[in-house]
């Protein structure tokens, strides 16, 4: 089953997917379209993933591994919604889309196994983790400005429950901007799992319902511009479409 949060009528609404169609609870449906399109859950803490894909770090010619995971947060204020618009600020050179497998924390987590960790996920959705080079200061300290923009985190549009997917770790990963494919990897090559990921961040914090987990990006992430279409695609969940609007 695939849930969702929608605007509706000025109204929230909690919605499921029906044959392609957003179904209200009084079993109404209706077109994507119809419907202005929120995270498809209310995310508490959002915890980010840096270079945790192979391709992608030796891309950025990390060629040794991390000494341990670069993990940094995200404020509410960045999340968007699918069919969204994100901001690309006047005075940037370099805005790239990260397509990213994004875990939802189903009860609370301290000191988890990782034999255990899947049983404290609740689903899984897509995030649209855009970040901004200009405001780079480096790898090891993200500057707050690269990824806390307002609105620029799109995340969704739906929600899978974890036991519709067989294999958090082997969904294909795939992004196109103004329809042409620029971005395709697997989950299967992220350096931490779900699971690791989970025991590692629950073994001296408590994970809470609704946190989130982006998990990381595969190689291939490029510059976008005003105007373009950015669709994120997760095997299994769906496809996440956002554009890229001027200051």
């Amino acid at each position: 089953m695939k849930y969702g949060r929608v605007m509706y009528e000025s109204r929230v609404h909690d919605v499921v997917e029906v044959d392609g169609k957003v179904q209200l609870r009084d079993g109404r449906l209706l077109d994507e379209q119809e419907v202005e399109w929120l995270a498809p859950v209310e995310p508490q803490t959002i915890f980010t993933l840096g270079l945790n894909y192979a391709d992608h770090a030796k891309e950025l010619s990390f060629t040794s591994p991390l000494p341990e995971p670069l993990v940094f947060f995200k404020g509410k204020n960045t999340v968007n919604g699918h069919l969204g618009k994100t901001v690309r600020p006047n005075d940037v050179e370099f805005m790239h889309y990260e397509c990213e497998l994004a875990v939802v924390i189903g009860k609370s987590a301290k000191n988890v196994n990782k034999e255990d960790a899947l049983d404290y996920v609740k689903g899984y959705t897509i995030a649209n983790d855009y970040a901004i080079r200009d405001y780079l200061e480096n790898y090891f300290r993200p500057n707050l400005r690269v990824k806390n923009r307002d609105g620029c985190t799109p995340v969704g549009p739906w929600m899978v429950e974890k036991d519709d997917i067989d294999d958090p770790m082997n969904l294909q990963l795939r992004t196109f901007v103004n329809g042409q494919k620029t971005q395709e990897g697997s989950t299967k090559d992220m350096i931490l799992g779900v699971a690791e990921l989970i025991e590692y961040l629950s073994s001296f914090m408590t994970l809470n319902e609704g946190d989130l987990i982006l998990t990381g990006t595969p190689k291939g992430s490029v510059d976008t511009k005003v105007g373009d279409e950015v669709v994120t695609e997760v095997e299994g969940i769906g496809r996440l479409v956002n554009t890229i609007v001027g200051e």
